[in-house]
């Protein structure tokens, strides 16, 4: 929050921007080497390269299964967290994953120097928007600079760095009007994770051609469905992920707060997922005459990828890299803040290294989230009112 303090505070040269984000660049190099700490997906992803590396489909075996016994070595699959379910990760995932292994075995080190890759991509694609928007260029420092992004990708090693990098590019090439291939790379970027398709009813709204409405929604979900093509009649690529998307909850704040009174995980998600759906639906079908097309675009995806994680039961730190890659072109306080408190879920985990107790805590919630979504209504508030004021103004 201080840096980006900075940031909006003073005007910084050019030759200074390039500098900086050298030193993020640099920052990233020297954290290569360390081995993650916060979390241990990393041997899921190097496991499931492995498998694949095989010629076995990850989405048919749980890494317990005594069909891999021959794949066990000294650290895999006895690391994995939840080793007795299947993979939840999707097939352009998997395909890196696989590359990672390739690179340096059941080493981290070949995962980030992929992410590394990756992320050079994200701070190129970033510097092609701001550049198109005539934006200013120290923006770039919000991504370059932010802590949370450095530690999750680069300590932790998370595969949220290959999604981001391609929702980026998607988001340029729609904005510098080569629309199929930003529908290429929502559907690529989905093929990493879902979440990038919440940008397909997005632009399903936004567009104005009937045909293109059609395009948006067919090419995206195409290339989803090429890649899960290959795997699907040798394996249950959506067993595991059905299950996640069940019962795991964490650092939601919507959810958390009504589930103390429902006290029913399924029904409580079922009005999560309705409530987002009212406000989703809300924010991309609204009109503002009054703003820029562009801008207003923007906006719509910073809100919908805003309220997602507002409503979702599961809330990770590294998820908000998707938000993250946003705040450079959508400079909001309710975003940067909520990217730096996100760090104190750190608590649940520290004690759950020490204590071997998950447990979340109700304080560490409200520190985290009660300036977040004060900021953010403060932003819709002033964002109407200035509408409206441009409004009269223009009559």
């Amino acid at each position: 929050m201080l840096v980006c303090g900075l940031i909006f505070k003073y005007e910084i040269p050019s030759k200074v921007v390039f500098s900086l984000v050298a030193v993020g660049i640099i920052l990233r190099i020297v954290l290569i080497p360390i081995q993650p700490v916060g979390s241990d997906d990393w041997y899921r992803y190097i496991w499931d390269g492995k498998v694949m590396d095989e010629g076995i489909n990850p989405y048919r075996y749980a890494p317990a299964n005594p069909a891999l016994a021959q794949l066990r070595s000294t650290i895999l699959p006895s690391r994995i967290n939840h080793a007795d379910m299947k993979t939840i990760y999707p097939p352009l995932a998997e395909i890196l994953f696989y590359a990672a292994y390739k690179i340096d075995g059941e080493s981290f080190l070949g995962l980030k120097l992929l992410l590394f890759i990756f992320d050079l991509a994200t701070i190129l694609g970033i510097f092609l928007i701001t550049n198109k928007l005539v934006l200013n260029l120290k923006n770039i420092l919000i991504y370059a600079l932010c802590p949370l992004l450095l530690f999750q990708f680069f300590v932790d090693g998370h595969a949220d760095g290959f999604g981001i990098a391609l929702l980026v590019f998607s988001i340029f090439f729609y904005l510098d009007d080569k629309k199929v291939m930003s529908y290429l790379f929502i559907g690529l970027s989905a093929s990493i994770k879902p979440i990038s398709l919440i940008l397909v009813p997005v632009l399903f709204f936004h567009e104005k051609s009937f045909r293109e409405k059609i395009k948006v929604v067919i090419m995206s979900l195409a290339i989803l469905a090429l890649f899960y093509l290959p795997f699907i009649f040798s394996g249950t690529p959506f067993k595991a992920l059905a299950t996640f998307s069940e019962n795991w909850t964490f650092n939601g704040i919507v959810f958390d707060l009504l589930n103390v009174f429902i006290k029913d995980n399924q029904r409580t998600r079922m009005i999560c997922g309705i409530l987002f759906v009212i406000f989703y639906l809300r924010t991309i079908m609204s009109h503002h005459k009054t703003i820029n097309t562009v801008e207003s675009l923007l906006q719509k995806i910073y809100v919908s990828i805003f309220l997602l994680y507002i409503f979702s039961p599961v809330v990770h730190p590294w998820y908000l890299s998707w938000l993250a890659i946003l705040l450079p072109l959508v400079p909001r306080w309710s975003g940067i803040v909520y990217v730096s408190l996100i760090s104190l879920t750190a608590f649940t985990v520290i004690n759950y290294r020490s204590t071997g107790v998950w447990k979340e805590y109700l304080f560490v919630l409200l520190l985290e989230y009660v300036p977040v979504l004060a900021l953010f209504v403060y932003e819709l508030v002033r964002n109407d009112r200035s509408s409206e004021k441009t409004a009269v103004l223009q009559q």
